[in-house]
């Protein structure tokens, strides 16, 4: 997702290599648990016939943005079915991460 410019994108190459007959592949290591609660949506779609590449988080955070993801005992790890994205990120752990915010007014 991150390497297509994000979801919308990594969608629409997908329909294309679907369309084509080509095998996809969706990764990624080094995303909060936001970013991978979405890779795992595209890897789970039809059409991504090549072994995804997303780890569970405390390979790479001690303490991630959202609720932990977690391997399987089979290397699987579940999608998340949670409204919009899957997850909700913790605000506590969201306030320390944040440097600045701004409100836009609409």
């Amino acid at each position: 997702m991150g390497r297509a410019a994000g979801r919308v994108r990594a969608q629409r190459f997908l329909d294309v290599a679907r369309c084509r007959g080509a095998p996809v592949w969706c990764g990624g290591m080094l995303e909060t648990g936001v970013g991978r609660a979405v890779n795992l949506a595209l890897a789970a779609m039809p059409g991504f016939t090549l072994p995804g590449d997303t780890s569970a988080s405390a390979r790479y955070f001690v303490d991630d943005i959202t609720e932990p993801f977690m391997l399987a005992p089979d290397g699987t790890m579940a999608v998340p079915d949670g409204a919009g994205i899957g997850v909700t990120p913790r605000p506590e752990r969201l306030a320390e991460c944040t440097l600045r915010y701004e409100v836009v007014k609409t």
